[in-house]
Parts: structure tokens; sequence; C-alpha cells
């Protein structure tokens, strides 16, 4: 008599929530999300969440501590109970989250980011909303109940007021670009966010990523320390900053009009206008590594550029004429950049778990 072979017995395993949220790029119009600029006067933005993910795991683990684990810093912190994660500068944000929420303990949460730290693409703020949506999925898991899990809005505004608490000086724009995704519009009014998602056809989408280059300076940088003395500068109403303050809000809300039109050619002239009106808000927003990069490209067949974030290192987005990008990338990486191949998210934050 034929025997089957027996299987063998499954293996319980543990749960395990798993979430990522986008970086992003933004093309102009970053510094007029931060509070001193739209409480005065709104702000607007154009960003691009990509697909360069911050990824976070979370565990159940025996007793009622806490593990939170960077791999990127290859640094952890570890408490025994939610009141002993003091804030000490060593992961805070990640602290801050998990108090937010406030869940019972046995959970370890690791997280990574592709993108380099201190890029200017918003790579904090992704970690920040992919551990937010990770716990309310716990907390919901966990009441049992259907329909209390937070909107993507409100994670993306905790996530902001969470820098506040912890006196980070930063806007709104990378928090909503990783939690909403997609290539956006935004204006701030005070404590108002409005997102208009840019729907342009795909043809035009397909043309814009084709042609963008993003290339990494190899210099990070503390965006708190340049966003710090630009907005100073705006307070105490220097003029010189005040204008290009305004100057890269309007650019914003013309490049909008160059996609909805299919001007890329436009859309690289508004971007060389950026730069230079960026590089009026403060003599660190470009190192003078990063003005020889610029040269190198715009030499080698780019239409524009300009640095990403607060600047004063870590990224530059730049866009090639028609089929040009191939001689960019070279001389940028001949310059000493680090080119980062990319493309749109259109999906923002996702958590899931396969079982």
């Amino acid at each position: 008599m034929l025997r089957h072979p027996t299987r063998a017995p499954r293996k319980v395993t543990q749960m395990v929530i798993r979430s990522r949220a986008p970086t992003r790029i933004d093309f102009a119009g970053g510094t007029t999300d931060l509070p001193a600029f739209r409480n005065a006067e709104e702000g607007a933005v154009i960003n691009a969440a990509i697909m360069r993910y911050a990824y976070c795991a979370l565990r159940e683990i025996e007793g009622n501590g806490f593990r939170i684990i960077s791999q990127d810093m290859g640094t952890f912190v570890e408490a025994s109970d939610i009141r002993e994660l003091e804030y000490d500068g060593n992961l805070d944000l990640l602290k801050a989250a998990v108090r937010a929420l406030d869940l019972p303990g046995g959970l370890e949460i690791t997280v990574r980011c592709d993108a380099p730290p201190g890029s200017g693409t918003g790579s904090s703020a992704s970690v920040g909303v992919a551990v937010l949506g990770l716990l309310d999925r716990l907390r919901q898991i966990r009441s049992g109940e259907r329909g209390t899990r937070m909107t993507r809005f409100e994670i993306a505004e905790l996530a902001c007021q969470l820098e506040t608490d912890l006196g980070i000086i930063g806007g709104k724009q990378d928090q909503y670009a990783a939690a909403l995704g997609g290539l956006s519009y935004m204006r701030f009014d005070g404590d108002l966010v409005a997102v208009e998602r840019i729907e342009a056809s795909e043809p035009v989408l397909a043309e814009f990523e084709k042609h963008l280059v993003l290339v990494y300076s190899g210099q990070s940088r503390l965006s708190g320390d340049t966003n710090e003395k630009m907005i100073t500068a705006y307070q105490n109403g220097e003029p010189q900053v005040v204008n290009a303050m305004r100057a890269v809000k309007r650019i914003a809300g013309d490049m909008y009009r160059a996609i909805l039109e299919a001007d890329l050619e436009w859309f690289g002239e508004l971007l060389n206008e950026e730069w230079e009106a960026r590089r009026q808000l403060h003599a660190d927003v470009v190192t003078p590594e990063m003005a020889a990069m610029r040269d190198a490209a715009l030499e080698a067949g780019a239409a524009g550029g300009k640095v990403c974030g607060a600047g004063g290192g870590g990224c530059m987005i730049f866009l090639a004429k028609p089929d040009e990008e191939g001689p960019v990338r070279e001389a940028l990486a001949e310059a000493g950049g680090h080119v980062l191949d990319f493309s749109f998210d259109t999906r923002g934050l996702q958590v899931w778990q396969l079982q």
C-alpha cells in the first residue's frame, strides 16, 4: 500500500507587521512650509514621492519591554517600560512615535532607509510615518475593533506634531509626501494643509521621470541648522531673504502649471530660477562641491538643477535635455556625485502582514 509522505507540522510564527513610506524630491517651495513662513504668508511646495523607501518591521517579543533598532545607523535603544524611553538624541523620533500611540510593551521595531542619511529627501519624516503606520495597525489588531485606524492625513499630521514636540525645526511637506505619495502641489496656511495630486498624463509623467537625475553630493547635512539660519533672517525682515522665500513659493506655482502644460523646457528653466533664489536664502545652502557638480551637469546636457531640501549638502535634482540624461549622469559621477536611481511612487504609506 502506498503511503503519502507526512507533512512536517507548520511552525507557529510570531506576528510581524511591516511598513514602508517613500522619500521625496522637492522641486520648489521648500522652506515655505516652515511655521515662521506659513503662519505669516501661505506657503506652497511642489514635490514627488519616490521609490526610495523607509522600511519598518515590528515584532512582538516576550515581556513588556521595547527595543528599537536602526540598521542604517547601527544603533538601538532598549527599555523595560515605555516610561524609560527618554529623549537623549538617540532615535528620539521613534521613541516619540511609540509613546504617542501608548501601546503595551513587548515590541521590537527595526528600521532602515534606502536614502543616504542627510540626503535632503525627507528620510527622517518617512521613517516617522512608516513607524506610525505599523503601530497604528498593531493598535487596531489588539483592540479588535474595525474602523479605528488613522487616515493617512492623520498619520502625516501626527508625524509633524512629534517633530515639533521634539524641537525639530521642519515643515510639513515631507510627512505628507511620505503618507500620501504621488506628484503633488501642496499649500500651507498656518496649520492647514491642502494637497492637490497633479494628474498629468502617463506619457508626460514618463517623459518627466526619464529625464530627471537625482545625485547625492556625498556630503550629509543637518537640515535644522540651515533652516534655522534661513528662518531667523526671514523673521528679521532681511529683504534678500524675504524676497527669495517669496520667489521659491511663486516658482512652485509656475512649476505646477509647467507640468500640466507638459512644458518640460519651462520646468528646466524654473529649476535654475529656484536654484538662484534658494542661494539667496543663506550662503550655506550651496557648497563649493555642489556648485561644481551642477556646473558639470549643465555642461553635459542638463537643462536645469537645484538642491533638495535645505541644502548645505545632501542631494540635487536635475532635468536633462531630451535624451541627454546619460551624459549628465556620467558627468555627475565623474564630479564625485553618487547617482541614485528612482521612480515615482504613487501609493504612499503601505502597511502589510504575511499572516
